[in-house]
């Protein structure tokens, strides 16, 4: 009973609220400013980001944009490295006589 009369007000709250945001969500005094300010944010977000990896590099440490290559290179790296060790795996064992608990065949969650 409480619970019923609380999502009816609950809903009748919504509604209300629901309608007056998209009046004034609409409203180009109101769209304007907004983005106005959203742009200023994202240049000042652009340029607080291009400083601290200048001040990053100047310590002599990896930005963002360079811990982000490397992990590329090291997947990359891993990758290859199960390729070789599918063939080194087929070379050993010819078809239908490989072992599929061998240590090599094993999926990337289980590597070393």
């Amino acid at each position: 009973m409480i619970w019923d009369l609380w999502k009816q007000g609950f809903t009748a709250w919504e509604q209300t609220t629901t309608q007056y945001m998209e009046k004034v969500l609409q409203n180009p005094a109101v769209l304007g400013p907004t983005g106005a300010m959203l742009t200023a944010v994202m240049k000042t977000k652009s340029a607080t980001d291009r400083a601290l990896a200048s001040w990053w590099s100047a310590f002599g440490l990896p930005t963002r944009r360079d811990q982000e290559r490397a992990l590329h290179k090291l997947n990359q790296l891993e990758s290859r490295l199960y390729d070789l060790e599918e063939q080194l795996q087929d070379a050993k064992h010819p078809k239908g006589t490989g072992s599929p608990d061998s240590s090599l065949a094993r999926a990337p969650s289980q590597a070393r």
